[in-house]
């Protein structure tokens, strides 16, 4: 078959071919890929699949060329969070496939429906040591839902298409494994159309028990979780909440999965949450876990509270049956759609008389008094309340990095970020101390809007997930939060951003330290600082030099004006900007206070270092 040269403004009037016909498995594989609605692919050029390379273009397939493999699976994971629909990543066999294993990580444990296409070294040649060949399948199989290998050209179109079913039904990234030698012959295929799963709301018999706990319930409390946001269904858990008056929190690295303006929101449980979530949940009678695992991180007892409800009843909402009581006891599993269950308690609840009826005032005025003190205390929170600090605010000071110019306390600056954010943004988030800290002033008014590494935790994760975003969303301002340790290993993709038009606004934290890990060395090693200082150039110039603009903010007042200038010539020149603001050394709560404990030496030359 040929292809007619196709303009990629054109795209969703793309036609794909009927019925059985001859044609390349490079074609089947380009066409299959059409099919399931695939306009951009994330990757590095390679030999192992330039036949399909050759033909994405008329195919109305953009090929976004990144630096490294890492950022090109961040991206696609970006870009499926973003958009509800695949994201895709390729690379040449071997190295480039290996170099993705943790951004597919990263989408893993992000429910995100990624497809990772791995074409591998040709069949001849397996198991004889040849150049780029390793076995691309173990590689995967702890991150993955799926992993189909074509075992022959003729079955190309048929594990491409199952590949991308899997990723929807099975929430979450799948393998196409596919030999270099097979995109290449002649045969007879049928492009298979894709096929989605239609979730409904549960069981008969879950629904009227998780019903008759919240008419019991007096002081019920609904978790929003990453799979309302997927579900679409945030409106639907807004309805629900309403009828039963109850505290909404967000669930862990899931800020967008309420809306922050409405009355009844709380804000993140977790590491680095919302005090008043925190409290509210814990007296809680009834807790509605809609679309979440509650994984354990989340969970975690914070600021100094073990706020988790040990007497309360669970209900446990998940489209996956396995989620259901796995990290916590529940009453009530509910195997379903996020948005469909809402729907469907909020109708049996309409026109019932609940407990919690007779108290619903009294609980909203509580939750409104929560919410103002913790902000006030967001406010005034100009120092990290800790006399371990690896150094004070004064102390910081007296550096003075630039003529005139101070180190921020990192609070303070989030909280003017917070200010100037603009409507419709979306926010990616890296791992560290600072962009843990954050999870307190994030707030979102839509779903689909903040992107974080979840339970992997990886570095180098934001700045390329919210290319990702863009790439997928370019009529919404795209911003990502880094520390100066994760941003060293994902800056260069700057570079992709500016090549390809994809302008984003990266806010960098400059604290010349690992912050998360130097946290533990001051609680738990008597301030033995080893391999936690980072001496770095200036980002704001190296942003420069990679053709982005480069700012450096050494005074409070300038961080709200410089991300609006930024993000301003984000949307209206179409520019990248590297926000580089000069932090103190302040430090908050231990990452892994979890995990950690005082050390304990046994041999005697070792004795002082307890």
């Amino acid at each position: 078959m040929s292809y007619n040269d196709t303009n990629k403004d054109n795209t969703d009037n793309r036609q794909v071919v009927q019925g059985k016909q001859k044609m390349t498995p490079s074609e089947a594989f380009v066409e299959t890929l059409v099919a399931n609605g695939v306009t951009d692919i994330f990757g590095i050029m390679g030999s192992a699949f330039m036949d399909a390379m050759d033909i994405f273009a008329p195919a109305g397939i953009r090929l976004v060329p990144v630096v490294h493999e890492q950022g090109a699976a961040h991206m696609a994971d970006g870009y499926a969070r973003v958009s509800g629909r695949h994201g895709v990543v390729i690379g040449q066999n071997g190295p480039g496939i290996s170099n993705c294993v943790t951004g597919i990580a990263a989408a893993y444990w992000a429910h995100s429906p990624v497809v990772m296409i791995t074409p591998e070294t040709g069949t001849t040649g397996i198991g004889l040591g040849g150049f780029q060949e390793c076995n691309q399948l173990p590689m995967f199989q702890e991150f993955t839902k799926y992993q189909g290998h074509v075992t022959n050209p003729t079955r190309m179109a048929e594990f491409t298409g199952r590949c991308f079913d899997r990723a929807m039904s099975e929430i979450g990234p799948t393998q196409l494994n596919i030999p270099r030698d097979y995109f290449y012959g002649e045969i007879e295929a049928e492009i298979p159309q894709p096929r989605r799963v239609d979730r409904g709301p549960g069981g008969e018999q879950s629904l009227e028990e998780a019903v008759a706990l919240l008419a019991e319930a007096r002081f019920p409390v609904i978790v929003s979780g990453g799979g309302v946001v997927m579900a679409d269904g945030v409106e639907e858990c807004k309805a629900l909440a309403e009828r039963l008056g109850a505290p909404v929190v967000n669930s862990y690295q899931h800020n967008d999965s309420f809306p922050a303006s409405h009355p009844q929101w709380c804000g993140p449980l977790g590491y680095q949450g919302s005090k008043a979530g925190m409290k509210l949940i814990s007296e809680a009678d009834v807790v509605l876990a809609l679309g979440t695992r509650l994984g354990p991180f989340g969970t975690l007892p914070q600021h100094g509270m073990d706020y988790w409800p040990q007497n309360a009843r669970i209900i446990q909402v998940d489209a996956d049956h396995k989620m259901l009581g796995l990290v916590k006891k529940i009453a009530v599993g509910i195997c379903g759609d996020a948005r469909a269950v809402a729907v469907e308690l909020s109708k049996r609840l309409e026109s019932r008389h609940l407990a919690c009826d007779d108290n619903k005032q009294e609980r909203l005025a509580r939750v409104k008094s929560e919410k103002e003190a913790w902000e006030q205390e967001l406010d005034e929170w100009t120092h990290e309340r800790d006399p371990f600090s690896l150094d004070s605010i004064e102390e910081a000071r007296d550096e003075k990095p630039f003529s005139g110019g101070e180190y921020l306390h990192p609070r303070q600056v989030l909280r003017e970020l917070e200010k100037a954010m603009p409507e419709d943004v979306m926010v990616s988030t890296d791992i560290g101390n600072i962009n843990s800290v954050a999870h307190s002033y994030l707030r979102f008014e839509k779903p689909r809007s903040f992107f974080a590494p979840m339970s992997f935790g990886n570095c180098g994760y934001a700045l390329p997930t919210i290319i990702g975003a863009k790439a997928a969303a370019p009529h919404r301002p795209a911003i990502a939060y880094a520390g100066d340790g994760a941003w060293g290993m994902s800056m260069m993709e700057t570079m992709t951003a500016v090549r390809h038009n994809i302008p984003v606004t990266a806010v960098v934290f400059h604290n010349r330290q690992w912050g998360a890990e130097k946290k533990n060395q001051v609680d738990f090693y008597n301030r033995r600082f080893v391999a936690g200082e980072l001496d770095n150039q200036s980002f704001a110039e190296i942003g420069r030099a990679m053709g982005a603009e480069g700012v450096t903010v050494d005074r409070l007042e300038d961080v709200g004006p410089a991300l609006r200038e930024a993000v301003d010539r984000q949307m209206n020149e179409g520019k990248t900007t590297i926000i580089e603001i000069m932090c103190t050394r302040e430090l908050g709560d231990p990452f892994r206070r979890d995990a950690l404990r005082k050390p304990v030496r046994m041999l005697e030359k070792y004795q002082d270092y307890v």
